[in-house]
């Protein structure tokens, strides 16, 4: 321990070491077949209908619940394989009807709402887990990932719910979601949208759910109740703090079967995984450790076995892109990757003060656009290992264009001074700030959350803004209350990133649809121009068209600026040296079943 300990004591600063001082020493105990990971702001349940996108608590639920699709692990670009499906589903020719056949012999894991029955995975409850978007009583954020696609009948039930004030009718037959046998469905669209087969795909959304589970425990508590058929159940959960799962008892194993990229790192985890029952982990242990100097120093002490390196410790960690010597000494590795995600800040469309469609309030917009300092934000939030982001669609997803330039990559406080002057935004009174045309005070309000990075973050935003004339303050909460108060419009700004679930571009064009307000839409954008090229793009097979379509789109959000948007991260993760089996996959969100912890050796 002393030879690693002072290699890696040599990449800390005298900040770090003093913080590293005044921890308290504590027994390290034998490892166990456990997979132990930090997480950087709390869950908030684990129900699917209830998450509104959250991204860890989608992480956890994907090794719980089982979609009938997957994606193979290894595959570069993204592919499709059969999970609890029997085979990819059937496609008709329009791209409208999905017909899914599963694999008979799958059962949930035990729990007291079977009453000690064993209970099989059926296709109803893949057509009960859609239908459950659509009930009022979740006003789940997520119901615009299926409304969109216009499934037949599905709309219609929730809006006669609405109007009569009466539950949702779950038992009424509808078109567009219907039993066909035991283990058949069919998912029938209004319109043909042929990439709808990757919600198919998705554990944390279209994960099959058990009726008997929601009802014995109830909406409130069916978040902390959470049952599948996947590789593992939750052991224990302390809200905010941390979630354990174990090893499901019912899980039927399985073994990895795919195509691994070129890759020499991808084709080395297939020789690690080949003959190898899943899941590898016999627990996986997820931490809360919102501030950023926690979660790397206990990576290095060896308490989590991966880190996905926090920006402020890039350049202690990655230097110049490539992994520090006093890392490499101690044979950790690195594993980089440009993620399929955007970091943005969202203006409330509805909000008097920076919402609006008349040219003096676009004006103010694109002037806070322009006048915030990206290249710092960059630079000390991720470490220089960013790229700037010229628009919402992400790296890795149709619609994005690694050659598009944009306003919204741009930083010129000079330009957005010129944009307020002309537009009647002063300093009337004498105090450095800007007024309103009308003369009323301005003062932007960014909410956020107290932890370090946040801080540093709002830093960026007061000296930004100063510059600028534009006075800013923040409005401090924890995670699950923001995306409350997001939910109901009732910030003026916010910002975070948004992670793409799919290889359709589609998903991110989607947070400025108008019907999707109060959903993704977090900035209640409601142009009909762009919703008119929204629905247009949705009908058009991927290619040359669909992308011009997409870009016109994403030019008219350029425009309009109801979100800046800031960065695609890259991913740098941090692997001490003998936990195998880890390769990031840009949309599969289950891929800890894959893993082996430090020190253990799984065989066949």
């Amino acid at each position: 321990m002393t030879m690693d300990r002072r290699h890696w004591l040599q990449g800390l600063g005298a900040g770090t070491l003093l913080s590293l001082a005044a921890r308290p020493a504590r027994a390290q105990a034998p490892r166990q077949n456990v997979l132990r990971l930090p997480i950087n702001t709390a869950e908030v349940g684990f129900d699917p209908v209830q998450i509104n996108s959250d991204g860890n608590s989608n992480v956890i639920m994907a090794h719980i619940f089982e979609a009938p699709l997957m994606y193979d692990y290894l595959a570069r670009p993204a592919r499709l394989l059969p999970r609890t499906a029997a085979a990819l589903p059937e496609i008709s020719a329009d791209g409208r009807v999905f017909t899914v056949r599963l694999k008979p012999g799958i059962f949930f894991a035990d729990d007291p709402a079977f009453r000690g029955r064993p209970r099989e995975l059926v296709a109803a409850d893949y057509v009960y887990a859609l239908k459950r978007f659509y009930d009022p009583q979740y006003n789940s954020g997520d119901l615009y990932l299926y409304e969109s696609a216009r499934i037949l009948g599905l709309s219609e039930l929730r809006q006669q719910a609405i109007e009569r004030k009466k539950p949702f009718d779950y038992d009424t037959p509808v078109a567009g979601a219907r039993v066909v046998d035991r283990h058949t469905f069919v998912i029938e669209l209004g319109v043909g949208d042929p990439r709808f087969v990757y919600r198919l795909a998705e554990s944390g959304g279209l994960g099959a759910v058990a009726r008997e589970v929601v009802e014995f425990y109830g909406p409130s508590e069916v978040p902390a109740h959470p049952v599948g058929t996947g590789p593992y159940r939750l052991k224990s959960w302390r809200r905010g703090s941390r979630t354990v799962l174990e090893r499901s008892p019912q899980f039927r194993g399985e073994v990895y079967e795919g195509t691994p990229a070129a890759d020499p790192e991808a084709q080395a985890v297939a020789a690690f995984l080949r003959g190898k029952t899943l899941p590898l982990a016999d627990e996986i242990v997820f931490d809360v450790v919102e501030e950023a100097q926690p979660r790397w120093l206990s990576f290095l002490d060896g308490s989590y076995d991966i880190l996905n390196v926090p920006g402020p410790f890039v350049p202690r960690a990655v230097p110049g892109g490539r992994l520090a010597p006093y890392l490499e000494r101690r044979g950790i590795r690195l594993q980089q990757q440009l993620e399929a995600d955007m970091v943005m800040t969202y203006f409330n469309m509805e909000h008097p003060l920076v919402g609006g469609y008349a040219p003096a309030q676009v004006a103010l917009r694109r002037a806070i656009g322009l006048g915030f300092d990206g290249e710092a934000f960059i630079r000390q939030m991720y470490g220089g290992l960013a790229l700037r982001a010229q628009s919402p669609l992400t790296p890795h997803t149709s619609g994005y264009n690694g050659a598009y330039k944009s306003e919204m990559g741009d930083h010129d406080p000079e330009r957005a001074t010129a944009l307020l002057d002309v537009f009647g935004y002063r300093d009337t009174n004498g105090d450095g700030y800007r007024e309103l045309p009308d003369g009323r005070p301005l003062e932007l309000k960014l909410a956020g959350m107290s932890s370090q990075q946040d801080r540093a973050q709002h830093e960026i935003w007061k000296r930004s803004m100063d510059r600028i004339g534009l006075r800013i303050g923040f409005e401090i909460s924890n995670w699950p209350d923001l995306l409350k108060r997001t939910r109901s419009g009732s910030l003026m700004m916010w910002g975070y990133s948004w992670l793409s679930s799919s290889p359709d571009g589609a998903q991110m064009l989607g947070i400025a649809y108008g019907p999707h307000a109060a959903e993704s839409n977090d900035a209640r954008f409601n142009l009909p121009a762009f919703n008119a090229l929204y629905e247009r793009q949705r009908a058009l097979p991927d290619g040359p068209a669909r992308d011009a379509v997409m870009q016109e789109a994403k030019n008219l959000m350029v425009a309009y600026m109801p979100y800046k948007t800031h960065a695609h991260r890259m991913r740098n993760d941090l692997l001490h040296p003998s936990v195998q089996g880890y390769w990031r996959h840009p949309f599969m969100r289950d891929i800890y079943r894959f893993v082996a912890p430090q020190g253990v050796f799984t065989g066949g």
